[in-house]
């Protein structure tokens, strides 16, 4: 288990992941603003990561709070809410989180608690949502590791690993679990321009693990495609929308397409929270847009001309019609997404019985996957 988030002496301590893999640095949060500022600035990222360090970071504001009576409390309880909640836009993950909170710190001032009781509650509630997204992501591999083939090659992109999740990971979270089940995966972790989540942190954890990596630039997906040496793609998301439209970092679409023009199987491995139904597709998703530097400078090398206009989105969606499956901790949702999707969230949070949706379609999909490409002596065989 990668040390992603956790507490320490009383502080929110969190791996710095701008400084791998060069540097193993942890940042130590006292405050909430501190939380916030650590999503904000991605010391931490990575849609279920943020949703846990949103719960901890209002535990850590009331912790550290000095209110004498519960509506004071209640008062700097929003506060912080409302702060942490204008980090990011586009990770659902975040907002589902502090809404959680808010749910339950509403009922503990409903029962009458007084502030240590108070206090004890939202901690208590930012532990579950940690301890659940680690069993969560663990469940979802287990499902998502029968799409991988026996002896396979997966592709993915960005870093959907322990780092961005409370531990284990939900697309590296398929890959560790079919290794554990004695399968032989090797991947491909696409760089991810400009922030390099795949150079930096996909393969610095995958790495750490001892299963094979190969770092290849963004560039060469359709290349490595075209060669035959790509049997299935696994991403993760920060967002699905009710349709099945899936919001994550930018260029997945671009490997979606690569991957229904040569007939590779495209999943998306992400937990129930990160399903918004409330958003009916992907065109409601908001795209957040970061700081031309990401895209000018690379450390503090200066990569293009003054005077160049710069475009950088976050994220892109990739529209249903190319997602094979979802790959949840309740099963793995396929088309038509409207009805496997309500389906999978109508479970009990924290549940582990499969919808009726979800379990029907446990099967892998008639999609053809690449074994091996001809000019290795392989052939075509269904995963």
């Amino acid at each position: 288990m990668l040390p992603t988030i956790d507490w320490e002496d009383g502080e929110v301590v969190m791996i710095d992941q701008r400084k791998l893999p060069s540097r193993e640095v942890y940042v130590r949060c006292r405050t909430g603003r501190d939380v916030a500022k650590a999503i904000r600035t991605m010391v931490i990222r990575g849609a279920p990561a943020i949703g846990v360090a949103a719960a901890m970071g209002v535990s850590l504001e009331l912790r550290r709070s000095t209110a004498t009576g519960t509506t004071q409390l209640a008062t700097e309880f929003y506060r912080t809410c409302d702060l942490l909640g204008a980090t990011r836009p586009t990770a659902v993950n975040l907002f589902w989180a502090i809404e959680r909170m808010k749910g339950v710190f509403a009922a503990a001032m409903r029962a009458g608690q007084s502030t240590d009781e108070l206090k004890a509650t939202i901690d208590a509630e930012a532990a579950r949502v940690h301890d659940e997204d680690v069993a969560n992501c663990r469940a979802l591999g287990r499902h998502g590791a029968a799409v991988l083939p026996d002896d396979g090659r997966v592709l993915t992109h960005c870093n959907a690993g322990a780092l961005a999740t409370g531990g284990f990971g939900s697309a590296l979270g398929v890959v560790r679990a079919a290794v554990e089940a004695g399968k032989r995966v090797a991947v491909y972790a696409g760089e991810t321009r400009p922030f390099l989540q795949g150079a930096r942190l996909t393969a610095w954890e995958l790495v750490r693990d001892g299963i094979e990596t190969t770092v290849i630039t963004d560039g060469m997906v359709g290349a490595l495609m075209q060669s035959g040496r790509v049997d299935v793609v696994v991403v993760g998301a920060d967002r699905i929308a009710a349709n099945g439209d899936v919001a994550n970092k930018i260029g997945t679409y671009t490997v979606a397409v690569l991957a229904r023009e040569h007939e590779v199987p495209f999943y998306v491995a992400a937990p129930v929270s990160t399903i918004d139904l409330s958003t009916p597709d992907g065109s409601g998703i908001p795209i957040e847009e970061r700081a031309a530097k990401e895209v000018t400078h690379l450390g503090g090398l200066q990569l293009t001309p003054d005077g160049a206009k710069i475009w950088n989105p976050a994220f892109d969606v990739t529209p249903a019609r190319f997602v094979a499956g979802i790959i949840t901790e309740h099963g793995i949702c396929r088309p038509p997404f409207t009805e496997s999707l309500q389906a999978v969230c109508s479970q009990e949070p924290g549940g582990t019985q499969q919808s009726a949706a979800a379990k029907a379609s446990a099967d892998p999909p008639k999609l053809v996957a690449r074994s091996r490409s001809p000019s290795e002596g392989g052939e075509a065989k269904e995963v």
